[in-house]
């Protein structure tokens, strides 16, 4: 009895000393809707964090067991976490350069673009540069009486700008819009002139009847006018960063798959993450545009950021064709509205073999850009044919950025290559409607903006925007992915209804396949135990609220690391 009672003295001391739980919580996130993604547990209440990582997940009560005095505690008052969302294919400098030039992403008419324009002209001192984003004619309301092959001319926009060059990137970041003082500088001149006119292979200067250049060139005859822009300042461009990681912070952005960018980025972002500036984890894909910078890499091998995971460089991305607005994108078949005319391969596609092989072995992954069906078969076949040279990869990841338009036969060998399709759902909110011009009915219904059928594959989908071709904001493309509509709600039932992805599916798309096509999964895309804390909070229930109503939720706070990098209430 004496023994029994001397325990029970023990264990009652222990209790009165003990300060809390055995393994306190530095956060506790309480009160929510927490969809986690995660298929043994898909729905919470609360999470707690500690060192950055998921420490449990369960309910409010449950998760009071690891407060302390020191925990800080945030309630979600009834607001809805889902994962961090992911970012699968966009351009991080071309987020923040947008903020920094003029924005013509939502100019409604021509008029309403020289208008932008010639604000700017008014402002900028005689010969520098006037420099832009974001038009696209298929978007306007109306187009100028004059056009040439679907495009408007140079006439208005040279007339506000006598004395500076001008520089208009499309949406796309396919063609681009100049003006006479930045075609005399680049040595495009009418096809009578007696001085040679300018060229590019891979591209299209726009001539009118008379062979006078119209002012929009296409693909990679952008670069006789881009290459003259003086280069950006150091400062500029961390300017540039800084803007684009508020944008993603703003927009509930956890990691970013940037598209495609040279060393000076790499570094760039380098300087940040020391610097402790980083508020989204980057994974970033080599510009296959620098051969010099891939032979580089290919000395070095892989970054593989294991430790805190904010920046990884082991992607390289291929530009294969163009994009569908400006009739850039390689097709099988003529473009419906633009007989004898199939679109552009802007990049060879030995170079397609050559990467993919060399990239297997070293441990890089190939992410090739492809929006036509046949840009999609061809770069199918070689990276078939790579993996076939070098059995011994069995975990490859190569994706396919875009893989917009496909032929139905090409569909099933995403699922049995295990090529990712890295997709854009609120492509197909913008482009639908005009897109079923340029390609007809039926190659449309059978292989445009297919996801439901390539899951059926067993292919992985990825989702995000393709910022700054559309706004980074990821509402707009989970709105897109379940209804098939247009930001406007349009069509009653959306385009193409049996390709809808559930919200189950968009969600997954956005958070845990982005992880997958990193090789991130078992790090973050998920609400699980031992998983990086990166939360995005929205203020209504997206999975649950009417579709037309999902427009309308906003982001709350965004969580990177256990770390607050954005609270509405706050600003």
């Amino acid at each position: 009895m004496k023994n029994i009672s001397l325990i029970i003295f023990a264990a009652l001391f222990a209790w009165a000393c003990k300060s809390g739980p055995e393994n306190p919580a530095d956060q506790v996130f309480i009160n929510g809707i927490v969809y986690t993604v995660d298929e043994a547990n898909p729905k919470a209440q609360a999470v707690a964090v500690k060192d950055g990582l998921i420490l449990a997940v369960g309910t409010s009560a449950e998760i009071q067991a690891y407060v302390t005095e020191s925990t800080e505690v945030i309630d979600l008052q009834g607001k809805t976490m889902t994962p961090g969302l992911i970012e699968s294919h966009a351009h991080l400098m071309g987020i923040g350069y947008n903020k920094l030039e003029i924005d013509l992403m939502y100019v409604k008419t021509y008029d309403e673009l020289i208008e932008k324009v010639a604000e700017a002209a008014a402002k900028a001192k005689p010969g520098d540069w006037i420099t832009g984003r974001g038009w696209h004619q298929d978007k306007w309301l109306q187009m100028p009486d004059k056009t040439v092959k679907g495009f408007q001319t140079h006439d208005a926009l040279t007339a506000v700008t006598p004395n500076n060059p001008v520089y208009l990137a499309h949406a796309s970041g396919h063609a681009s819009f100049v003006n006479k003082k930045a075609m005399e500088l680049a040595g495009i001149t009418p096809l009578r002139s007696e001085k040679p006119t300018q060229e590019v292979e891979g591209g299209e200067v726009l001539r009118d009847e008379l062979g006078n250049p119209t002012g929009v060139l296409v693909e990679r005859a952008s670069t006789l006018v881009s290459k003259l822009i003086p280069e950006e300042t150091p400062e500029r461009a961390e300017e540039a960063l800084t803007l684009a990681l508020k944008e993603l912070a703003e927009k509930g952005i956890t990691s970013f798959h940037d598209a495609g960018s040279g060393q000076d980025v790499i570094d760039l972002v380098q300087k940040f993450k020391n610097e402790g500036k980083l508020t989204s984890r980057m994974y970033i894909m080599l510009t296959g545009r620098q051969p010099e910078l891939l032979d580089a890499w290919y000395q070095r091998g892989p970054m593989i950021d294991s430790v805190d995971h904010f920046l990884t460089v082991r992607s390289i991305k291929l530009n294969c064709d163009g994009a569908l607005g400006p009739w850039g994108a390689w097709l099988l078949e003529d473009y419906s509205d633009k007989p004898g005319h199939r679109g552009h391969e802007t990049l060879p596609m030995s170079v397609v073999t050559e990467v993919s092989e060399r990239a297997i072995p070293l441990g890089f992954q190939v992410c090739a850009h492809a929006i036509g069906d046949r840009a999609n078969q061809e770069i199918l076949d070689r990276f078939e044919a790579a993996l076939a040279k070098n059995p011994e990869a069995k975990d490859h990841r190569f994706r396919i950025e875009h893989a917009q338009h496909l032929h139905p036969d090409d569909i099933p060998r995403f699922g049995q290559l295990g090529v990712i399709a890295a997709m854009q759902a609120i492509h197909l909110s913008s482009d639908r409607p005009w897109a079923i011009d340029r390609l007809g009915e039926k190659r449309i219904i059978d292989g445009a903006y297919v996801w439901q059928t390539l899951m059926q594959t067993g292919a992985v989908v990825t989702n995000g925007t393709d910022a700054p071709v559309e706004p980074v904001d990821p509402i707009p493309s989970f709105f897109a992915s379940v209804s098939r509509k247009t930001l406007q709600g349009l069509p009653e039932g959306g385009y193409e209804a049996e390709q809808k992805m559930t919200r189950e599916q968009a969600l997954k798309s956005y958070t845990l396949d982005g992880a997958f096509a990193e090789f991130e999964e078992d790090f973050k895309g998920s609400i699980e135990v031992g998983k990086a804390a990166d939360f995005t909070v929205f203020d209504k229930d997206i999975m649950e609220i009417p579709e037309n109503d999902i427009l309308n939720a906003k982001v709350e706070m965004t969580v990177v690391g256990g770390k607050v990098v954005f609270s509405k209430q706050s600003q």
